[in-house]
């Protein structure tokens, strides 16, 4: 899941914890909570909540760029 050499990490939405840091719209955000949940046509989403407030809801196939978790 990790990328290469001149590549961003990333982890797929299923395996997204609390804690982790997303680079999304531009932003870098971390993760305070997940859930589940299902579409209207039966696909697998996790709906992340950050700590910098809002949700967003990712399919839990995607791939998400992140960074190292700070000590």
């Amino acid at each position: 899941m990790n990328g290469g050499a001149g590549t961003s990490p990333t982890k797929l939405a299923a395996l997204v914890a609390p804690g982790d840091r997303i680079g999304y719209e531009g932003v870098w955000r971390t993760v305070k909570a997940t859930t589940t949940d299902i579409g209207a046509m039966g696909g697998l989403f996790v709906r992340v909540t950050w700590e910098e407030g809002g949700t967003e809801r990712f399919r839990a196939g995607d791939e998400l760029v992140t960074e190292r978790a700070r000590a």
